[in-house]
């Protein structure tokens, strides 16, 4: 994880959101909680919206299934 982290930092750093939305989305897949998964899964879908990427459809539904919208 602290990889991810540096990686997480870094992207916010350069304001590269499109690592950001995969990079969340990868902190959601190797989260062990619900709610860290929830947490980071939300952040991408966030990320995603302000972009207007594709992938925040499929990010909302995830959410959705999570219970989470």
């Amino acid at each position: 994880m602290k990889d991810l982290d540096a990686r997480l930092l870094a992207a916010h750093a350069a304001g590269d959101t499109p690592a950001l939305i995969s990079l969340y989305v990868e902190a959601s897949e190797t989260a062990v909680e619900p709610t860290a998964k929830a947490f980071y899964l939300t952040h991408a879908y966030v990320f995603a919206l302000e972009a207007g990427d594709p992938a925040a459809h499929d990010l909302k539904t995830k959410l959705s299934e999570m219970g989470r919208l």
